[in-house]
């Protein structure tokens, strides 16, 4: 848990009261405002408020700067290629310093993703440096990469994002990837990054030495025969702070320990899917059970961190060889789905598969974690089953979760891509992107604008979730740009 107190810790009672009466319409506004006054006048005066609803906006008003409401990007006057292009100027943001909200300060140029996400995001931020490389803004891409080695540094971990209501999550563990693709700049700088993977690594596998078989800490579980995984996981069991009004009903609509819930509402986050019927017992999302599961994607993601650290010229390069190696065996023990032929989730409490096939069976695929034989049967499950109209399926369950069916998201498109090319099945990668930049390319052609997410069965901006859908958007831009490059693909224009 990261040092720096979060708006929950300083603003407690007044913080529970603005959400949970919706004094703002969105639960992000308030725990990115800026105070006016110390904090402790600013609760002592709180103390004193009157009551009712009109009251405390006035109070707020009085006492915060709230950030400017965001009214998305204006529409597009310039194709698509060269809109992506143009937009990384409105995208960049220059280095920030903590100025006494909950913003963690960044010492470097970086790319935001739009929309009510005014700060770096961590999995986000490896999507987007596709485009930027793509159009060789080189000095934004590396500034990225060296914010992410600060916070790693500063805090052992890349947080979900730079706020301090962030710091006690991370994301996909995508720090490796985004170091190799820059390459090595300089010895000294590529040193610096290497001992960033370590630690980084290090956070992800803490309290897994002496960790008895068949029980868990943090982010480890050690199964029943020996093997280690990882799983999601916030030390935190309160309601996330700028999803508070949100996560107080969830929890309280779900006859569970409401800590416990909060919780696995707080792992979901850390996921990156948040949310998904991947994490769920059912359709509704009070039965959400993050922290009982090892997903594919997270170890697939350490092993290639790991096997990134093997690759290197350091001296523990062995050592790490040997954790990737170790991580390749326990998943195909338990990740495996031999009858559907896919990996899959697995349900540590109740020691079994959840077979359901996702997008996330792709990213052994990218990492290098399958067999030849592996990657083929994943290859055609993927193709008779996910691939829709517009890309490919994030899962096959229609819920209402955002990170479900029909939705579909560039990162995910991207994995699948990347990790199909490295065993030989161009022609469905190709497919995929394909329908991918069409469907971005027909919504932009109606619209002028790109969105976070996008409708797979309408070819059309995608819903569900907590908000509403953002435009910008960094992974989009970055992804359809690497595709439409990649590919020489020319998106459709009405």
């Amino acid at each position: 848990m990261g040092a720096e107190p979060s708006p929950a810790d300083l603003y407690g009672p007044l913080l529970a009261k603005v959400q949970e009466r919706a004094i703002l319409p969105d639960g992000k506004t308030f725990v990115d405002a800026l105070p006016r006054r110390p904090v402790a006048d600013i609760m002592h005066d709180f103390a004193a408020l009157a009551p009712g609803d009109a009251a405390l906006r006035a109070f707020i008003a009085a006492n915060f700067d709230l950030p400017a409401q965001t009214t998305g990007a204006s529409p597009a006057v310039l194709p698509l290629r060269a809109h992506i292009r143009a937009l990384w100027k409105e995208l960049a943001r220059a280095p920030e310093q903590a100025a006494g909200g909950s913003a963690l300060a960044v010492q470097h140029r970086h790319v935001v993703p739009g929309g009510r996400f005014r700060e770096i995001y961590y999995w986000d931020s490896f999507f987007t440096m596709l485009g930027l490389v793509r159009d060789s803004e080189l000095e934004l891409a590396n500034g990225i990469v060296d914010a992410m080695t600060d916070l790693i540094e500063t805090h052992g971990h890349i947080p979900n994002g730079t706020r301090t209501y962030y710091l006690g999550r991370s994301q996909p563990p995508l720090f490796h990837m985004m170091v190799e693709l820059l390459g090595d700049r300089q010895s000294m700088v590529a040193a610096r990054r290497l001992s960033a993977m370590k630690r980084e690594h290090a956070w992800w596998m803490a309290g897994a030495d002496n960790l008895d078989p068949g029980s868990s800490n943090a982010r480890v579980v050690r199964l029943a025969d020996g093997d280690l995984l990882n799983r999601y996981w916030d030390p935190r069991d309160t309601p996330r702070d700028e999803s508070w009004r949100e996560d107080v009903a969830t929890a309280a609509a779900s006859g569970r320990p409401v800590g416990e819930v909060y919780r696995d509402l707080r792992a979901g986050a850390e996921s990156g899917w948040d949310f998904s019927s991947r994490w769920l017992d059912g359709d509704a999302l009070p039965s959400i059970r993050t922290t009982a599961i090892a997903p594919v994607d997270l170890n697939a993601f350490l092993f290639g961190l790991e096997s990134a650290i093997a690759a290197s010229n350091d001296s523990d390069a062995g050592h790490y060889a040997r954790l990737a190696e170790e991580r390749r065996a326990a998943m195909n023990r338990h990740l495996w789905h031999a009858e559907g032929g896919y990996f899959a989730d697995v349900d540590v409490e109740r020691a079994r598969l959840r077979p359901p096939l996702t997008a996330a069976a792709l990213a052994p695929l990218l990492v290098g974690v399958a067999t030849q034989e592996q990657a083929d049967s994943t290859a055609a499950a993927v193709a008779e089953r996910l691939l829709a109209r517009g890309g490919l399926h994030t899962t096959l369950a229609a819920t209402g979760q955002q990170w479900d069916r029909p939705n579909g998201w560039a990162p995910l498109q991207w994995i699948a891509v990347a990790g199909l090319k490295r065993y030989g099945h161009d022609a469905l990668a190709r497919d995929i992107a394909g329908r991918w930049v069409d469907t971005v390319g027909t919504t932009f052609a109606r619209t002028g604008l790109l969105f976070e997410k996008y409708d797979l069965e309408q070819a059309g901006v995608g819903g569900g979730g907590e908000y509403a859908t953002q435009t910008g958007f960094g992974w989009t831009n970055g992804v359809t740009a690497d595709f439409i490059d990649r590919y020489d693909l020319s998106p459709p224009t009405e």
